[in-house]
């Protein structure tokens, strides 16, 4: 039984649920079952846990750029069909295996995954959960994971932002753009230009910390930013749009300048003038968070822990642009491809 939507949602239908293992009901779960199609809402029978597994019931989940690309066929990794997309959730803990002792029945949890989130339960392994702070809410948990988890190993971890540095955030409106701006500000003690592609997305990166910034569909994003920081130039890049954009934030680094490739929202990918390396002796490096989990995964953790600890601190605080339904899922991929969407785009299980 499945119902598909296209760009526009429906009534909330809570579909029949039947008995599955040790008597557990069936779940709903978002179901891409052909490519570049919609999503279709669908019955999940569940599966029992194996002993270093925890089902989780999920109440949040976050919808990041990456489960559209998944979706159409287009990211690094391409599951067979039918999946259910899903990077990242927040929930509490319905069961746990034999062997597990990091989490118990009850807790509130943040996990990331690669798939399978975008339900109401999801089965994680116990290392792919983070126990959330009581003073934290399920919602706004929900927002840390890819997004700060992000912004943090490429502030602290890969750019090794100091305290004054000037940080140039491309995207700034967006999830991972306003959690720079969040960490940069509030955390690392650094001074955030903003850089994004309408006059209220500028706005909003500066009423959420940014101390200037730069609206790049209006001119040259590199003679902004040098009216801003001085011929000198800026420290730190975290550029998520690649092209033309990057190559205008390349050439704004001051010297010994570091530059954090994060993405290629604008959907091309720039050559790097080595030339220009040489020269200002820049760093450009890239960012695959998601890929630290399997090649280092203490400082994947460190990047999730830290989130929490900031946010229980309240030095951070996650923006939430949008929050849809399951049924709505379609309506929520078509808000982030249309640009529609400033910070977090949720997805509410409850």
């Amino acid at each position: 039984m499945a119902t598909v939507v296209w760009g526009r949602c429906f009534p909330r239908v809570w579909l029949c649920r039947r008995a599955g293992p040790a008597g557990r009901c069936h779940y709903r779960a978002a179901l891409c079952t052909q490519l570049k199609q919609p999503l279709a809402i669908e019955e999940v029978a569940p599966r029992p846990v194996r002993p270093q597994e925890v089902r989780v019931d999920v109440h949040f989940c976050g919808v990041n750029f990456a489960d559209i690309l998944v979706c159409r066929g287009q990211y690094q990794k391409r599951p067979h069909l039918p999946f259910t997309p899903g990077l990242e959730f927040s929930g509490t803990v319905l069961e746990t295996g034999t062997d597990v002792s990091t989490v118990k029945e009850g807790d509130g949890v943040i996990g990331v995954s690669i798939l399978n989130s975008m339900a109401e339960e999801y089965i994680a392994d116990q290392k792919a959960l983070w126990q959330i702070p009581e003073s934290v809410s399920l919602r706004e948990a929900a927002a840390l994971p890819v997004s700060y988890g992000t912004a943090i190993m490429a502030l602290e971890h890969r750019a090794c932002t100091q305290p004054g540095e000037t940080v140039l955030v491309t995207a700034a409106a967006g999830a991972t753009g306003l959690a720079v701006i969040d960490v940069a500000t509030n955390v690392l003690q650094a001074k955030v230009i903003a850089a994004a592609g309408s006059d209220e997305k500028c706005k909003l990166a500066t009423q959420r910390g940014a101390q200037s910034s730069v609206n790049y569909s209006q001119g040259s994003l590199r003679e902004a930013v040098r009216r801003l920081a001085g011929s000198s130039g800026v420290d730190v890049v975290i550029d998520t749009v690649g092209g033309d954009v990057f190559l205008e934030a390349l050439h704004s680094l001051a010297w010994e300048g570091r530059i954090v490739v994060v993405g290629f929202a604008g959907g091309t990918i720039a050559s790097v003038p080595a030339n220009l390396l040489l020269l200002k002796n820049i760093s450009a490096m890239g960012l695959y968070w998601g890929r630290y989990q399997d090649q280092n995964f203490p400082v994947f953790s460190r990047s999730l822990s830290s989130a929490l600890q900031y946010c229980q601190q309240g030095r951070i605080q996650p923006h939430i642009g949008a929050v849809f339904k399951l049924e709505e899922v379609n309506d929520a991929f078509l808000h982030v491809i249309q640009r529609k969407s400033t910070g977090k785009v949720l997805i509410s299980l409850k």
